[in-house]
């Protein structure tokens, strides 16, 4: 990939955080001309606004699928990616609202089948993240923000999204690095990640025999709008230089993941997690 661009110290005060306002910005533009991995699919894809969920949605778009996005409330970040969507051919719906919501989430469905008549692929990937920089007096609040955002919303959206899934389609769910390693300055977001890891197991074994395949991806330190809308100046210049590689991935080489085991390239995978983590090892 070449010399990774220098991240300067820069911080926001949301979380998510805005993608416009990031420098340099992350990349989510797919390597490759799409081969229909995706023809005549339909993707609903959390927090497809920005980040990780950006690059999948854009990817996804380029092998054929329609995209609906779930966000929480970056209307200029999910505007953006529209645009970035129907300029690969694709069409975009794009839905405002928080996840933590049982509602929220029943409606997100809802509108996405009412707009392209069918799902086949849900991405569960909207999550919040904020440093516990004191986890005995870390309030109940924050504590269940993150909870709802990151555990609720999967568990929510994947009930809504059940019945109408059928034989060959696919959920991915993001997890972290920090479900496998821990993280002792981010104890509640690595808790939230290692419930969608195991999340992701018993759905897997739960709807085997329904043809549905379930599976995670676990990054590494990838450069989105959580790193600026979570850390301090300090922490994130030069975010990602602690990994073996060097760097912090980005938005587009996690991506690819989540194509493989959307698509039929991963029709022998259900219950696994891919790990695009610049080198970090871990048990799988």
């Amino acid at each position: 990939m070449g010399d990774a661009p220098k991240i300067p110290p820069q911080s926001q005060d949301s979380m998510p955080a805005d993608e416009y306002k990031m420098e340099p910005a992350p990349d989510y533009t797919p390597r490759h001309p799409g081969s229909g991995k995706l023809k005549g699919k339909v993707a609903l894809i959390t927090g497809g606004d920005s980040g990780i969920g950006r690059a999948t949605s854009v990817l996804f778009a380029r092998e054929g699928a329609k995209i609906a996005i779930a966000y929480l409330e970056e209307s200029r970040d999910a505007e953006e990616t529209r645009k970035l969507i129907e300029a690969e051919g694709s069409e975009c719906l794009l839905i405002e609202g928080d996840l933590g919501s049982k509602e929220n989430c029943e409606a997100a469905v809802g509108r996405t089948r009412e707009q392209f008549g069918q799902i086949d692929v849900l991405i569960n990937n909207a999550a919040q993240q904020w440093i516990d920089e004191d986890f005995a007096n870390l309030s109940e609040e924050m504590m269940r923000r993150m909870i709802d955002s990151n555990v609720m919303a999967y568990m929510f959206m994947t009930q809504a999204a059940l019945p109408h899934l059928k034989e060959g389609a696919a959920i991915v769910n993001t997890t972290s690095v920090n479900a496998f390693k821990g993280n002792n300055s981010l104890i509640t977001y690595s808790t939230t990640r290692g419930a969608s890891l195991a999340f992701s197991r018993s759905m897997a074994s739960l709807l085997a025999d329904k043809g549905i395949r379930v599976n995670a991806v676990a990054p590494g330190p990838i450069w989105t709008p959580f790193i600026p809308g979570s850390m301090p100046p300090e922490m994130v210049e030069d975010f990602g230089k602690a990994v073996p590689m060097n760097r912090a991935g980005q938005p587009w080489e996690v991506a690819t993941a989540f194509l493989f085991l959307a698509s039929s390239d991963g029709s022998y995978f259900t219950g696994q997690t891919l790990h695009p983590n610049g080198g970090m090892i871990v048990g799988a």
